[in-house]
């Protein structure tokens, strides 16, 4: 499958998202972005380097930014995911657990939603799946950053391979 692109409509699926209360939610993409502009970025994983330095704070240090021109939700997505191929799931490497544990790494985020996608269907059906087993890390998602208003991609940056170039937080608001 092609990865997303401008002018598409993101599809509908479900992720998974600990509340203020500490609650697991089952939460619906459209539900989250119908009729608002959002961020919806991904990574390749939790805890990991760029991820943990880069990517994530940067959408948490610009959020007020982003809000003041017309942001509704930061949403970070991570599906990573092993698939042994007969399509049943192994292992949910981030499943909502950790994402819980890894938001808690950032109390000073009070915009950015952590949702986790552990079997990465949502990542699948956006085509932004990456394969890293070369490196002992199974299937993973692509980094990437889609502007969405109203559910029609407005911007999609998706980085190639393991790159950090396209896809942060500077990126997005030069396109708003």
């Amino acid at each position: 499958m092609s990865p997303i692109a401008v002018g598409e409509k993101i599809p509908e699926g479900t992720v998974a998202w600990f509340d203020k209360e500490d609650k697991l939610q089952s939460l619906s993409v459209h539900s989250l972005a119908a009729g608002k502009k959002v961020i919806l970025f991904g990574v390749p994983g939790a805890f990991t380097p760029t991820c943990s330095m880069q990517h994530v704070p940067g959408f948490i240090t610009r959020a007020e930014e982003l809000k003041a021109k017309g942001v509704a939700e930061i949403l970070l997505i991570s599906g990573d995911y092993k698939n042994d191929l007969s399509v049943t799931f192994d292992v949910a490497v981030n499943d909502p657990f950790v994402m819980k544990a890894w938001a808690k790494t950032y109390p000073e985020n009070d915009h950015v939603k952590f949702l986790a996608d552990g079997s990465g269907t949502y990542t699948r059906a956006l085509g932004l799946e990456l394969d890293l087993s070369e490196k002992g890390l199974g299937m993973r998602s692509r980094r990437f950053a889609l502007l969405v208003d109203d559910l029609v991609v407005k911007v999609a940056n998706i980085e190639e391979g393991g790159a950090f170039t396209v896809s942060g937080a500077d990126e997005i608001l030069k396109a708003l």
